[in-house]
């Protein structure tokens, strides 16, 4: 996301105006002959005055405002957002100082000591501590800009890692230029050999990653020259009969499950076929910030604007139920925020058909760490599960913490299944006890007792967000 930071005229220009206009006008006899008894000064220190306490009024409204306009990227804009005010308000006791000294000992005389002295190394330490803490607790945010390469978790599984690539790797825009796109950190972009020219009706530009299922490239649409995400997985690399079956079947109800979903927040699937033992899905194109990026306690978002997206997704998910498709791996890899925080929901790369003779419905499928307990222990699955996994991203997202981890598998499903959650408000004492109520009926262990639908675990959501403070 990028920041336009025009709106930053206006500030400097009443500064720059307050430092040369205020001593001019100063020095005018006007000003410097004309007494004003309710202040006990001449007019000319009152414009110094005025034009210094200005200066300091505009240093902190212009710091505040750029707090407003920065957007936690996890990266550079994070770190200068934290360090704004405390770098604004140790500024504002330099100049403050300096002004008094300059301007008004001649008007209220010297200072009393020691008290003048202590509050302003008061004033000093303090703003420099808060200052120092902002930057060590945000260095990683500018580590990551520096270096241009996201932190990874400590722990994570291996496949989560690869989906995580995978769907970074569809990123873009409408209005994308014909020249290969961007890619961020975590894309890995190869050219070169084993790269085909074409699939189906497509050309194939570059590749832009690797993930779980196979390769992912950045394709153009001769026709109506759309740039679009490939995804792929190779078939003639499956010796066994019935797995071949079984892939390719799994392969092709992803594009008819995602195909047939027609929502604003939900990525959309232009076609699907097969050449040369390479299967193939062409979908949107994506450019934006997946949500993962938003789950670590130095990027972590506002409250009101976390409950916005859970609720977005909600309504996406809802909508999936509502046409028989169940995603089966809802994570914050697999949801990313767009331009004008446009959310979308991608990657139903596993999801299921609602009828049973599509799939079988004892097949462990998902992530891991945001499985539902039914989803860990192989069991069948509805919407209620992805309604369980949106818990799981709705409590990371507000605390930065994770309500379900343990080192190996087994003990992971064990907790899933088993061991409630942490509560919330242990981590974010300032939401509404609404909050954790709502992610309490989306975590319940048994299946009837969660929200039925997704819808209603948003509208939930919604009614907390609309009474919240901006």
């Amino acid at each position: 996301m990028t920041t336009s930071w025009g709106w930053i005229g206006p500030y400097l220009i009443v500064i720059i105006l307050a430092i040369l206009v205020g001593p001019f006008l100063a020095t005018l006899p006007l000003f410097t002959h004309t007494f004003v008894p309710p202040l006990g000064m001449n007019a000319a220190q009152a414009v110094r005055f005025v034009a210094d306490s200005l200066c300091l009024l505009m240093i902190w409204l212009a710091a505040a405002r750029a707090r407003r306009e920065l957007h936690d990227n996890g990266k550079g804009q994070t770190f200068f957002r934290s360090i704004l005010s405390p770098a604004a308000f140790l500024l504002i006791v330099l100049v403050a100082s300096r002004a008094y000294d300059a301007h008004g000992i001649p008007v209220l005389g010297p200072p009393k000591q020691p008290l003048y002295n202590w509050l302003l190394t008061g004033g000093l330490i303090g703003s420099a501590t808060w200052l120092t803490f902002a930057w060590v607790r945000h260095a990683d945010a500018l580590t990551q800009a520096l270096v241009g390469r996201p932190r990874r978790r400590p722990v994570e599984e291996e496949d989560e890692q690869e989906d995580a690539t995978a769907t970074e790797a569809l990123r873009s825009s409408d209005n994308v230029s014909p020249t290969p796109a961007r890619s961020t950190g975590t894309v890995v972009v190869r050219t070169g050999a084993g790269v085909p020219a074409t699939l189906g009706r497509y050309h194939v530009v570059k590749e832009l990653g690797r993930g779980a299922m196979g390769v992912v490239y950045l394709g153009k649409d001769p026709t109506i020259q759309r740039f679009v995400a490939i995804k792929t997985m190779r078939l003639d690399e499956i010796d066994n009969e019935e797995d071949l079956k079984e892939f390719r079947d799994r392969f092709f109800r992803e594009a008819e499950s995602t195909g047939r979903l027609s929502h604003p927040n939900i990525v959309t699937v232009y076609d699907a076929g097969e050449q040369d033992g390479l299967a193939y899905i062409a979908m949107e194109y994506l450019e934006g910030t997946l949500l993962s990026c938003y789950c670590q306690k130095s990027t972590i978002l506002p409250a009101k604007q976390a409950l916005q997206i859970v609720a977005t997704v909600a309504d996406a998910l809802d909508y999936a139920h509502s046409q028989g498709v169940v995603h089966r791996d809802v994570k914050p890899a697999n949801i990313m925020i767009l331009k004008q925080r446009l959310v979308k929901v991608m990657d139903f790369g596993i999801a299921k058909m609602a009828s049973a003779s599509k799939t079988q419905t004892s097949m462990i499928l998902g992530t891991p760490r945001y499985m539902s307990p039914e989803q860990a222990t192989g069991k069948d699955v509805d919407g209620r599960s992805d309604v369980f996994s949106l818990g799981i991203v709705l409590f990371e997202l507000l605390s930065g913490e994770r309500p379900f981890d343990a080192e190996n598998m087994a003990a992971l499903v064990m907790r899933i299944a088993k061991a409630p959650h942490p509560p919330l408000l242990k981590y974010r004492r300032d939401l509404p006890t609404r909050v954790q109520s709502i992610l309490d009926r989306a975590l319940q262990k048994e299946i009837p007792n969660r929200y039925r639908h997704a819808s209603d675990m948003a509208q939930d959501l919604r009614d907390v967000f609309q009474v919240m403070p901006r």
